[in-house]
């Protein structure tokens, strides 16, 4: 799985990606920048609102997973996976669904 490492790329999405929440997570996404790479990149944010470093630590774990089994990253796309507080205690039913209305909200699928 390819991930978004660059504060300049990450800064980029944070200002011109289209945005969708939920009350899991909030979806940012856009088109990769010119690099003619057609592979997608997600990048996964735990704020420290979450708690310590072991709880922010699974909750990427579970994020990735989520990812995968949505078949990201997605082609052609920069997507930023941000857990809310709610991500902690969700079900991976729950955190499936809200993932897939946040990435039709954001345009990445239809």
């Amino acid at each position: 799985m390819r991930t978004l490492t660059s504060r300049g790329d990450i800064d980029t999405l944070f200002r011109h990606g289209r945005r969708s929440s939920s009350r899991l997570l909030v979806i940012l996404a856009s088109p990769t920048p010119g690099s003619g790479d057609p592979r997608g990149r997600v990048v996964f944010i735990a704020g420290k609102k979450l708690g310590g470093a072991v709880v922010r630590n699974r909750c990427k774990r579970v994020m990735r997973e989520m990812v995968r089994r949505a078949a990201g990253p997605w082609p052609g796309r920069d997507v930023a996976v941000i857990a809310r507080p709610g991500t902690r205690s969700a079900s991976p039913a729950e955190l499936d669904g809200d993932l897939q209305a946040g990435l039709r909200g954001a345009g990445v699928v239809s």
